[in-house]
């Protein structure tokens, strides 16, 4: 399925790195705003799924764009985590922050444009054909070695990036149940973006 050619595709994808880029950049902005200091607000950004695969996004989509190949398999995992980022963050935490301003802009388009423009780009520029069934187990392990990191800091720091694993508040057997939805969740939906290659082959 071609839709464009390879400059096309290199502008699209540069146009799916920006908009990650600017939204970390300006989240990092926002909250240095408040710990004036580097290594605090990196400490701060790193806690939160969205801003790690807002980078792996950034990384790999700058890299298309410079024409750097880029295996199916990472452009699916990478697709599929900031999806699971704009998912979650729609069914669970839209509305919880009250946001204004450059955190407001960062929010918008950390969990809403970029998800958009990676699934658009993989639709109409990515190869088709080349995912298979072992794929989404690969793609799962991003965000299963990124949970127990969160409850190690969220023990630690007594801060839980996200309200729904927060074991301090929910306690252990609702959180290992809402990761266990959202695992399942995005396997089934791993899957069916290994059925859609196909379809689009």
């Amino acid at each position: 399925m071609r839709l464009m050619g390879k400059g096309g595709k290199r502008a699209a994808a540069a146009l799916v790195a920006l908009s990650a880029a600017a939204g970390l950049a300006i989240q990092y902005r926002a909250t240095h705003a408040t710990t004036e200091s580097v290594g605090a607000t990196l400490w701060i950004l790193l806690r939160y799924f969205t801003v790690l695969t807002n980078i792996a996004v950034a990384l790999a989509f700058g890299a298309l764009a410079c024409g750097v190949r880029v295996s199916a398999r990472r452009i699916g995992g990478v697709t599929m985590a900031i999806l699971l980022v704009g998912v979650v963050y729609g069914l669970l935490l839209r509305g919880l922050l009250s946001l204004s301003g450059g955190a407001l802009l960062a929010d918008t388009l950390l969990h809403k444009v970029t998800p958009v423009l990676a699934a658009l780009w993989w639709i109409a520029c990515a190869p088709k054909g080349r995912l298979d069934r072992r794929d989404p187990w690969w793609w799962a392990a991003f965000p299963a070695l990124y949970l127990p990191y969160a409850l190690l800091r969220g023990v630690a720091e007594g801060v839980y990036a996200y309200p729904f694993i927060n074991v301090a508040t929910l306690g252990v057997a609702t959180v290992m149940v809402n990761a266990s939805l959202i695992a399942a969740a995005f396997l089934a939906a791993g899957f069916a973006l290994v059925w859609l290659d196909r379809r689009l082959r």
